[in-house]
Order: structure tokens, then sequence, then C-alpha cells
């Protein structure tokens, strides 16, 4: 029998190789364990029919003495990345019955480099959400403590990973989707420099911020699947290449850590002592750590909350009612318009419409949307400066282990688990969250986690310390 805990993409290519096991039983194992465990935890939106049939092809291949990255491995997605011939919903009633026509683009190179795509995980409807609670098809809950949520918005593709369902799982981040919650469920999460990764294919939140990004349980397997997805695409001209960031300055093993940006009251004292040990650890591992002042950075998080809406008003439009996904019937056309945008956006994606559309109204756009902007620039070039000095900045990855269910009550305590991932989407710059360690509250053991931010194009920094950190 597969024991899913004990694998890594690294360690199953291995068995894969070796024949201990085929795809197909590697592929059988993480159903069997989805049906075994996610009637509770409610990961998987959907398991797909050609799984098998696509872990039948790979043991053609590795026996035929092919070699490929990720040959025979299985993956989940999250459900705002698409797959021809598949239902692709972003969690959202708007969307039902949407089948794909076409493969994103990350999704053909995990094709291209052997991968069996399992299924699709729940999500906070279009990405909107810090928790997983905002889908139209119902929570997810995390594996640590089913009383808590996984984080969000790529909560289901989170707890897939850390409930041994799979071994790895794609998502988004927008202002840490994936990070947040690899920190509450004690998985790898990484979000790539903007434009590294091919958003084509990705159902959009906020297209100048969304990237995809793995859920593992390894640095190594993160970096595995990050060197396969990466690299210039025709399908979406914001990609770049290696050549779009100078190197840099080499890397000397310094981290800063900006201490004031998690000083205040709401970052929990169990996430304080937990930065400091990391400290302890990279110091003991030989980095040198010093602290950095970045005046500006608290501010990213208001930053966010102004682009983000901005974005989501101008993505949602094309949600009519006409050319896809759910129609519902009015006198006219205009009334089929609100009937259906009325039915089938959930509230927290009305909420972000709504705000949206303000700030970029007329007599509005320069005080709101304009003004953002010019701080996010200031934030941007406070934190190209410090990378002059540093190679990696340091924080927690969120101020609290996982909540609750219905804890934060109101939309700014839920908007404020994002505050220390959030930089790192609007300056553009890649950034790991790794495990350290947990916390025990009411008899659980909660997962905490560090997050590392690097310069633009230096994902090789995060790696390294990484795998220094995480001993691999």
């Amino acid at each position: 029998m597969i024991d899913l805990a004990a694998l890594t993409i690294k360690s199953a290519r291995e068995a894969l190789k070796k024949g201990e096991f085929t795809s197909v039983d590697l592929t059988k194992a993480c159903i069997e364990a989805i049906k075994e465990k996610d009637g509770d935890i409610h990961a998987f939106l959907e398991v797909f029919d050609d799984a098998l049939g696509q872990a039948e092809e790979a043991d053609k291949k590795i026996k035929a003495g092919v070699d490929l990255p990720l040959l025979g491995i299985p993956f989940a997605l999250k459900d705002n990345i698409t797959v021809a011939g598949h239902r692709a919903s972003a969690s959202s009633k708007i969307l039902e019955g949407f089948v794909s026509p076409t493969s994103s683009t990350a999704v053909s190179k995990l094709f291209e480099a052997g991968a069996v795509i399992l299924g699709r995980t729940n999500c906070d409807e279009f990405a909107m959400g810090a928790s997983t609670e905002n889908s139209a098809f119902g929570p997810t809950m995390n594996p640590r403590d089913l009383s808590r949520v996984p984080g969000g918005s790529s909560g289901g593709s989170a707890a897939a990973v850390a409930g041994d369902m799979v071994l790895v799982s794609l998502g988004s981040d927008t202002g840490g989707s994936i990070r947040q919650p690899a920190a509450f469920c004690g998985v790898v999460g990484f979000k790539p420099t903007y434009g590294r990764v091919s958003r084509s294919g990705l159902i959009a939140m906020a297209s100048s911020l969304d990237q995809i990004g793995p859920f593992t349980k390894t640095v190594e397997d993160a970096e595995t699947v990050y060197d396969v997805l990466r690299g210039k695409d025709p399908m979406d001209s914001t990609t770049i290449d290696d050549s779009t960031h100078a190197a840099g300055k080499e890397f000397n093993k310094t981290i800063g850590v900006p201490r004031a940006f998690f000083a205040g009251e709401g970052v929990s004292q169990a996430v304080k002592d937990n930065l400091d040990e990391a400290i302890q650890k990279f110091i003991s591992l030989g980095y040198t750590v010093k602290d950095i002042e970045l005046p500006n950075i608290a501010y990213a998080l208001s930053v966010y909350y102004i682009l983000v809406p901005a974005e989501v008003s101008s993505n949602t439009g094309r949600f009519d009612g006409v050319k896809f996904g759910l129609h519902a019937d009015g006198k006219d056309g205009i009334e089929d318009y609100f009937k259906t945008r009325g039915a089938g956006f959930g509230k927290e994606v009305r909420r972000r419409i709504i705000l949206g559309t303000y700030v970029l109204s007329s007599g509005y756009y320069d005080a709101y949307y304009g003004s953002a902007l010019k701080v996010k620039d200031l934030i941007t070039a406070e934190l190209r400066e410090a990378f002059k000095e540093v190679d990696l900045i340091l924080t927690p990855t969120t101020p609290t282990p996982a909540f609750k269910f219905g804890e934060k009550s109101s939309p700014l305590d839920m908007y404020l688990a994002d505050i220390f991932t959030v930089p790192a989407n609007i300056t553009g710059a890649p950034s790991l969250s790794v495990p350290n360690g947990s916390v025990s509250i009411e008899g659980k053991d909660l997962p905490l986690g560090i997050l590392m931010t690097a310069d633009l194009g230096r994902e090789d920094n995060l790696f390294r310390a990484g795998k220094d950190f995480s001993g691999e």
C-alpha cells in the first residue's frame, strides 16, 4: 500500500523509475485517500474521470524509458485554472456548467512534463477571500483542525496536500492566496515573480497581481514545479524570461527583518515568538540577520484593497449571462444582466465589484485609485532599495494561526489576514512560505509559517534559503 504521507514529488519519481509502484497505483491511492478523507475536509470539487487514463499513458512512457520531471505525478488544480474538456467554475454559481474549451498554459506545461491532472479543488469564489468560506459550494476545512479554516483563497489546494490526498497542487496568489493557506495548513507555498508563470487560462481576479504557483511538501518540490511552469508565453503578454531582471548581487546569506511591520497588537505572541526562533535558526545556519526599516510597507494592505476591487470590477464585467455560464431570465436584456449577476455572484464578489466601481468612478479615480498607484510605486522603490543590502526579507506569513469558521465576522478583520503577504504582490516580488513548527491551541497543534521575499527574478535566493532552513 502506498503511503502518501511519506511521499514527495522527488521520492515518488524515484519509486516510479524503479518500478516500486506505477502511476496508476499512485493515482488510485490518491483517489482512495480522497474518498476516505474528503467527506470531512471538502478540498475537492471534482475528481476527473480521465485521471486513470492519463496515469496509464504515463506508465507507458515510464516503461519506454522516457524521463520527464513530473512524469506520473498526480496534480490537483484550483478551480480557476482551466483544463480543456473539464468544468471550471472559480467556485461560483455564475460559471455553473461552464466547460473550458482550452487548457491554461500552466496545465499544458504540466501535461508536457508528464503530470496527471487529478481534479479541481475548492476556493473562495473568483479567488476573493482569505478562508475558503466564500465558495458557492461550501467551505473547505483545515486538515489540522476541522473547526478551523484552511486559509484562502486557495484553501482547497492547500488542504489537498496537507491532508495527504495528493503530493502537489496548484493555486493562484493575488495577495497571499497560496502562501497564507500554506502557512495555515503546514505546507510549502510559493509565489513567483510576476510574469514568470503565464496567466493564460487562469480565470482572472486582478490581472496585474495574479500568479500561479505550487503547494508542495518540500521547497525542492516547489522548485521542480516552478522550473516546469516558468517561461514566456505568446498567449500572455505580461510573461517574462530570465533576462528581464538583472541577476543583481551575489547571494551572501543576508536577511532583513522589518520588525516595526509586525510589532503591532494584531500579531499573536505565538507568531512573534515563532519568528524569533526562525531568526535564531538562520543565524545558526550562518546567515546574517539585521533589522531594516520599511516605513511605507504598512500601507501595502490599503493599496491592495483599492487596486484589487478596481480590477475585479473590470474583470467580472464579462459575466453577463449571455456568453457562457449562468443565465437568469428577465423581461429584457438589462434585467437578464441584473438577475444573472445578482443570482450568480456571492456577497464578497458583489462587495468588491461595488467598491471597485466606486474607486474608478468620475471624481474619485484620482483620490483613490490614482493615489494607490503612487503609494504602490513608493513601496516598490522601498523594497528595491532594501534588496541592495539584503538577499531576503523575513516576516511571519500570517498574523495568527488558522482561525475558526465565522471568527472573522467583519470584512476588515478578514482582510488583515493578508497583511504580510500583499507586499510581494503589489511589488511583483517572488515569495515563499515555509512551515516552522506549530502552536498548541485547544489541544490541536496548529501550523505556523515564515515568509521569505526576494528581489525580482531572484527565486534562486528563496529556494536556497528555504532548503537550508528546511534541512533539505
